[in-house]
């Protein structure tokens, strides 16, 4: 299952002050991606997916990127949000998680930036220890954690993606 999520300059242009922040993970630049070419930006195995993007070559929407589920069986343990939506920033308890950059080959000038900012549940407990000392998780049934509990139970990763630097011709 695919889910579009095209972002703009406007969804990023209310975390600019968020933008100066280091991110919790450093990660190098990664290499120049071709027009047309599906790359992976980044893997959120909690969330059974992983953030796709590609440089279209058109002036207008110059970046798309897109959230693709990774295992149709899997169950999320956490919500992905747009951080247009969320609006995320510290004192509501979002952490600058990571700050993906990914530059164009047809036009080294122009850069795609991905934001993202992570919210640990506000009420998660580690679980019990057993007997033994240790942590243990039972899974039972397939019941969807996403459906029994309500947004702020639940840790949230937000997503940005903007266009940055110059326009070739």
């Amino acid at each position: 299952m695919r889910r579009l999520i095209v972002f703009t300059a406007l969804s990023v242009a209310s975390f600019a002050l968020m933008a100066g922040e280091t991110p919790e993970l450093h990660r190098d630049p990664g290499k120049p991606q071709a027009v047309g070419v599906r790359h992976t930006l980044r893997t959120i195995p909690e969330a059974c997916a992983r953030i796709e993007g590609q440089f279209t070559g058109k002036p207008a929407s110059p970046y798309l990127s897109e959230v693709v589920n990774t295992n149709p069986a899997c169950h999320p343990r956490v919500r992905l949000r747009d951080a247009g939506e969320a609006k995320p920033n510290k004192a509501d308890g979002w952490i600058f998680n990571d700050m993906i950059q990914v530059p164009s080959a047809e036009c080294p000038s122009q850069v795609a930036v991905v934001r993202i900012w992570r919210k640990p549940s506000a009420t998660a407990v580690p679980p019990k220890l057993d007997a033994q000392g240790r942590a243990r998780v039972y899974i039972g049934g397939k019941e969807d954690t996403l459906k029994n509990h309500s947004i702020d139970q639940l840790p949230q990763y937000a997503i940005a993606t903007n266009v940055e630097g110059k326009a070739c011709k």
